[in-house]
């Protein structure tokens, strides 16, 4: 009896431990495959978060194009609206003049006067007509009065040793007949005429209070 009690109760221990075990391994076997599907889990909504942000932002960046290309479109009907606004006021304002006898050539209107005062004088007479004395820009506009084929004043004087135009910009092409300007015999000359109509270079200066021609300029 003794020795049959002796052998059941290593066996009885043997089970019970085996079955402690057992039981614990498989508890940490569940743990840990809870532990993967949590984690999987997670992993699955970062993704859809991920997509669900894609979509948004390039639904917001075709909204916002669609808003750039709707605005820019908007603004190209308005500069189109008003740059016909003003091609029409240009054209009506052209035809206007060109019946009160005014020449048009780009981009200025001009008028040749029909008698001859002095330089303040025929200025005073271009600020009445809502314009000025011709201010010469270009070689063309040079070649274009020249061609009036006319002793006229221009719209250049001498102040303070400098010659300066009406508009009060500094003159910085200039097309002076050979020797001038030269105030011939120590005449004070600080206005200008065309003088020569053969030439592009036809700029004279004379005393202002000489009669002559003159020719206003309106930029249209």
């Amino acid at each position: 009896m003794v020795r049959f009690d002796h052998t059941e109760v290593p066996v009885q221990m043997d089970y019970v431990n085996m079955t402690r075990a057992s039981s614990q391994g498989g508890t940490a076997a569940v743990t840990g495959r809870n532990v993967y599907r949590l984690v999987a889990v997670i992993f699955g909504l970062l993704c859809v978060l991920q997509a669900a942000l894609n979509i948004s932002l390039r639904l917001t960046t075709l909204h916002s194009a669609s808003k750039i290309k709707e605005i820019a479109t908007e603004a190209t009907c308005t500069n189109t609206s008003q740059e016909l606004d003003k091609l029409k006021r240009k054209i009506t304002t052209i035809d206007s003049h060109r019946r009160q006898g005014w020449v048009y050539f780009p981009s200025s209107l001009y008028y040749i006067s029909s008698t001859t005062r002095s330089w303040s004088g025929s200025r005073a007479d271009c600020l009445r007509r809502g314009a000025d004395l011709v201010v010469i820009k270009s070689r063309e506009e040079q070649a274009f009065i020249v061609k009036f084929n006319l002793r006229v004043w221009i719209g250049l004087t001498e102040k303070e040793g400098a010659w300066k135009w009406v508009d009060r910009s500094q003159l910085t092409e200039s097309y002076w007949a050979a020797d001038e300007p030269n105030n011939y015999e120590g005449t004070k000359e600080d206005c200008v005429e065309i003088r020569f109509s053969d030439i592009n270079n036809s700029w004279n200066d004379v005393t202002c209070g000489e009669q002559h021609f003159w020719i206003c300029e309106k930029i249209v």
